[in-house]
């Protein structure tokens, strides 16, 4: 391990020497570790999958609709068919870098709208192809693992594979949430609306809508564990099972409750939801351009290069209309900062995260209270109050698994100084520390900062005074530029 790392030496890769690797190792400061098994890429699968068939089962669909002379629900299906297609294909080849390479067949395959089949493909066979010939170098990615409550420097073997596979993985990533936002989310609003217009169930639109809706929950997901993976990239991140049934639960729940009080809202007051949309996706398209301004920050240069000014300006309001099309249907897990190298801000707000889910809780409830008073005749069969009712309360349960999670089931939990039970605490303690008059009281320690930690070894951890310490900066040890060589190679799926 060590020859590997004087190797990389040149490259800025690591900068161990030789002779310091057995006392490193010894202190339990640094655990050299052979990463060199290759993980499938099941997400790349999964959302390749999804992307096929929300594609042919829409077109299908189209057909149908044509043969009815359904023009408008066929236009809008179209509309929400290609547009995300064609946006996929720009990102896929932006990302990999196609423009400059000579690759006329994958090019050719983007414009039938065929790259995440083709990508697909080309991760598969260097997957299956991955450990039956060496490695022609490896580079060496350095994170902190997070085990049994200590924070411990670490360092991966990166093969060619599994580096080439990585860049795959965080491509589909992306694509799938441009996939659920961009395209599943208005296709399902579109076709739940259709059918409650038309007072019958088509199967194939009925397919088309189970396929959407699986397909924004799995774009939900993969967005919050991009978010995690960006806000601590210097850790390993890694989520249980638990975590990620709470967040599809979390997620399902509040897109599905979402939805259908948009849909619902727009069956009874059809002119006033364009309102509304338009309301919701203007307020959080311009909400961080309004924060940038008031920052009087400048733009970061580190988005692309070779882009002028005018294409870095280009870019980061595609990126804000993806920002403001998540916040839309469900909360994006992030806050956007352009000053910022990945465009993310990486504090955690609660009272952000508690101002959106209140007035989504009470947008919500507002839109169900109109239509239960103008209604159309088609719910005379309905028990509309039970409807309302049970809208609301699985927007709360929703709630209950956010909350849940980031309380239980974070993956990086233990370095947040604050969480979900501290907020609390603070809340029921405001009216009695009101009624003291001035007398003060110790706060008690809570559980959930328990990851305010510093590396020593072979010593038990305490907890820290969250009113009066910060916590230590855990990449004090690690040189610059080490801790941002490779994403994690986690599987979002």
């Amino acid at each position: 391990m060590c020859e590997v790392a004087m190797e990389e030496q040149e490259r800025d890769i690591s900068d161990i020497d030789p002779q310091e690797c057995p006392s490193v190792v010894e202190n339990g400061v640094m655990l050299v570790v052979n990463h060199s098994r290759v993980h499938p890429p099941f997400s790349i699968v999964l959302a390749t999958v999804l992307y096929c068939a929300e594609f042919v089962t829409a077109a299908v669909l189209c057909s149908m609709y044509h043969k009815t002379d359904d023009v408008i629900w066929m236009g809008f299906t179209i509309t929400f068919m290609l547009v995300p297609a064609v946006l996929i294909q720009l990102a896929l080849t932006f990302i990999h870098r196609d423009l400059g390479r000579d690759r006329p067949l994958v090019l050719f395959l983007h414009l039938l709208l065929l790259g995440p089949v083709i990508r697909c493909f080309q991760a598969l066979v260097v997957y299956f192809k991955a450990g039956k010939k060496e490695e022609p170098y490896v580079t060496i990615s350095r994170k902190i693992s997070l085990k049994k409550g200590k924070g411990t420097p670490m360092e991966w073997e990166i093969g060619q594979s599994e580096r080439i596979l990585a860049t795959h993985r965080n491509a589909f990533k992306r694509t799938a949430v441009i996939q659920a936002f961009l395209g599943s989310t208005p296709q399902l609003t579109l076709q739940l609306y259709a059918t409650i217009q038309e007072k019958y169930f088509l199967p194939i639109r009925c397919v088309l809508m189970i396929i959407t809706l699986i397909s924004i929950t799995y774009g939900a997901l993969v967005c919050s564990v991009l978010a995690i993976q960006i806000r601590y990239d210097d850790y390993k991140v890694r989520l249980r099972p638990a975590a990620y049934l709470c967040m599809i639960v979390w997620r399902g729940l509040e897109i599905a409750t979402r939805i259908t009080a948009l849909v619902l809202f727009s069956t009874a007051l059809t002119q006033w939801v364009i309102l509304v949309g338009m309301v919701n996706l203007l307020f959080f398209f311009f909400l961080p351009w309004a924060e940038f301004w008031a920052r009087k920050g400048s733009l970061t240069q580190d988005v692309e290069k070779n882009f002028s000014k005018l294409g870095t300006i280009v870019v980061l309001t595609m990126f804000t209309l993806l920002y403001a099309c998540i916040n839309v249907f469900c909360w994006s897990a992030v806050q956007l900062d352009f000053t910022h190298r990945e465009l993310i801000e990486r504090k955690q707000h609660w009272g952000r995260l508690a101002m959106y889910y209140c007035g989504r809780f009470v947008e919500n409830f507002v839109l169900i209270t109109f239509w239960y008073f103008f209604k159309s005749d088609f719910y005379e069969y309905v028990c509309a109050p039970l409807l309302a009712v049970q809208l609301l309360i699985c927007y709360s349960l929703a709630v209950l698994f956010m909350l849940l999670f980031y309380q239980f089931c974070h993956p990086c939990r233990r370095l947040f100084k604050y969480n979900v039970h501290d907020c609390l605490h603070c809340v029921c303690c405001v009216k009695g520390t009101t009624g003291a008059r001035g007398r003060r009281r110790k706060p008690a320690p809570s559980y959930s900062t328990a990851g305010t930690m510093v590396l020593v070894a072979e010593e038990p951890l305490e907890p820290l005074d969250p009113q009066n310490s910060e916590p230590p900066d855990l990449t004090s040890q690690l040189g610059e530029g080490d801790t941002a060589i490779v994403e994690d190679m986690m599987e979002a799926a």
